[in-house]
């Protein structure tokens, strides 16, 4: 083991050349991909897995939960870890027990076993994705760092579109356990490849005590946070005891962590980070603008299949273009991000992100494919120009051996971002859509020479009076929850324009120390 002061004075190992470094970003990008995949590939195969293991669509969802509670816990951990095992054994030790659960995943008899080995699942894969970042930067030169980022960035841009695609085809015409065992072979593959090119580049390790009370308040608040945020909308929030306490236990837990975390001597997640202005700068703005982007990647298939008559494969068509234009100008982000000031970039991202959204507030029930498809493709842009510049503008300036710690940091924030936009986005979304209705059904009387003519129209085509009148509540449903999916976008678009300024908050890096910065955007 190597003392502190080794730690201190580590100088990472030289850039991979050739071939070597070929492989060893397509093994980091490989295991990259099959995380973020798993991640959003079992969404679809809920209602068979449900079925076949007998209990209802709400338990199912546990699927889902049980692997971002214990994701999110195990991701901030990261840097912790990292000075524990190393960063390479790290990784491939999260590769291959990741395989293992997700080998057990598919093997499980009943709900009970697979939440269980979902919640391992989850926790093994946290350290997965700051440690590839980590690993790749590590393998290119300085000047090369943001190519090597765009490389990797691309795999984390198509696997969110091929999750709910593949996992619905593997559904219906294979079975539900193989959305887990497709991880098998790419694992095993990822986990030697890396080995056998990273094995000599081990970052140093030394015996950090174990920070069991702050380690056990990261997982009380965190895990408490996660399934309030998963349930709140299901148990109608804070009318639910059980969301109360929840939020309660969050709070309080938050408290006493922070509190421990600042003044214990070797805090297992270092808070420290965040008196870096980059650093607080970048993950704050990257967390928010996460979540505004995710809950309206959510919202929009949902409206599309409720509300528009689309099928899961037409609305997964519908969302799929976002990824072209993200893959063909990643790179070229990637290759000048280290000449150009990576503010201008992220302020270009949020201004097409707000135009895109401002677009889907314009659309009305008689919206046809190619209007819905337009902005998605359009978004692809702004997708390109997000991830690599915050990153960048995250973790610049910061020592290598920093690194690790930071990317987990800044992960674990986005993907609370993301959780926060998803509650909070379907949440209004309903709230919303309630209030539009009543709003609506105001105008809906038989003084109404509009509800005239509509009964009067629906009751020549053989309906009754009951049903002519539940005709009618359908429309008017139909066009609040398209009202309220119009000031969703519309809401979006605004606080995307208020985020620029955090962003300029940051200090400019150029050259160097805009080319060190590491992968953390997922």
């Amino acid at each position: 083991m190597s003392s502190p002061a080794n730690v201190n004075a580590y100088v990472p190992p030289p850039p991979l050349e050739g071939s070597a470094r070929v492989w060893g970003t397509v093994a980091l990008s490989a295991a990259t991909f099959m995380n973020v995949l798993d991640s959003s590939i079992a969404n679809v195969s809920l209602p068979a897995i449900s079925g076949d293991l007998g209990v209802s669509a709400t338990q199912g969802t546990w699927v889902i939960t049980s692997f971002a509670v214990a994701n999110a816990i195990a991701v901030p951990l990261t840097g912790f870890m990292t000075q524990r095992f190393g960063q390479v054994r790290l990784f491939v030790a999260s590769i291959l027990l990741f395989v293992i659960t997700s080998w057990l995943c598919g093997l499980a008899p009943n709900m009970t076993s697979l939440i269980a080995f979902r919640a391992l699942q989850g926790f093994v894969a946290g350290p997965m994705i700051p440690l590839s970042q980590t690993l790749l930067l590590s393998s290119y030169p300085r000047a090369k760092a943001g190519m090597a980022m765009a490389l990797w960035s691309m795999t984390t841009l198509v696997a969110p579109v091929m999750g709910p695609l593949l996992g619905g085809w593997i559904t219906d015409n294979v079975s539900w356990p193989w959305i887990f065992y497709i991880n098998i072979p790419v694992g095993i593959l990822a986990a030697i490849a890396t080995l056998a090119i990273y094995r000599t580049r081990e970052s140093p390790t030394r015996r950090v005590p174990i920070d069991t009370i702050g380690l056990s308040l990261l997982v009380l608040w965190v895990g408490s946070l996660q399934l309030m945020l998963d349930k709140g909308k299901e148990l109608d929030w804070f009318h639910s005891t059980q969301i109360v306490a929840l939020a309660v236990v969050a709070v309080v837990c938050f408290l006493f962590f922070l509190i421990w975390e600042l003044t214990d001597k070797h805090p297992v997640v270092d808070l420290s980070l965040f008196k870096r202005r980059n650093f607080w700068t970048g993950a704050v703005a990257t967390a928010i603008a996460y979540g505004l982007f995710f809950g309206n990647v959510v919202l929009l298939p949902l409206w599309l299949q409720q509300f528009m008559g689309y099928t899961a494969t037409q609305a997964g068509m519908a969302m799929a273009p976002v990824g072209l234009l993200a893959i063909v100008l990643s790179p070229i982000v990637g290759m000048t991000v280290g000449k150009v000031d990576a503010r201008r970039y992220a302020t270009f991202s949020f201004l097409v992100f707000a135009l895109v959204l401002w677009m889907r507030s314009r659309f009305n029930t008689q919206a046809d494919f190619m209007t819905i498809m337009i902005p998605t493709l359009v978004q692809g842009v702004a997708m390109a120009f997000f991830f690599i510049p915050l990153v960048t503008i995250t973790l610049s300036g910061l020592s290598p051996d920093r690194i690790p710690a930071a990317s987990g940091l800044s992960n674990f924030l986005r993907i609370t971002g993301g959780a926060m936009g998803t509650s909070i986005t379907t949440t209004l979304w309903e709230d919303r859509a309630t209030l539009h209705h009543a709003q609506l059904v105001e105008s809906v009387t038989h003084g109404s020479h509009a509800t005239s003519s509509a009964l009067a129209g629906l009751g020549s085509a053989g309906l009754d009076s009951g049903q002519a009148l539940a005709q009618v509540n359908q429309l008017v449903t139909q066009q609040s929850f398209m009202l309220a999916t119009t000031d969703i976008f519309y809401a979006s678009a605004v606080l995307f324009l208020f985020l620029i300024p955090l962003v300029w908050l940051s200090r400019p890096q150029r050259g160097a120390g805009a080319s060190d910065a590491a992968a953390g955007a997922h």
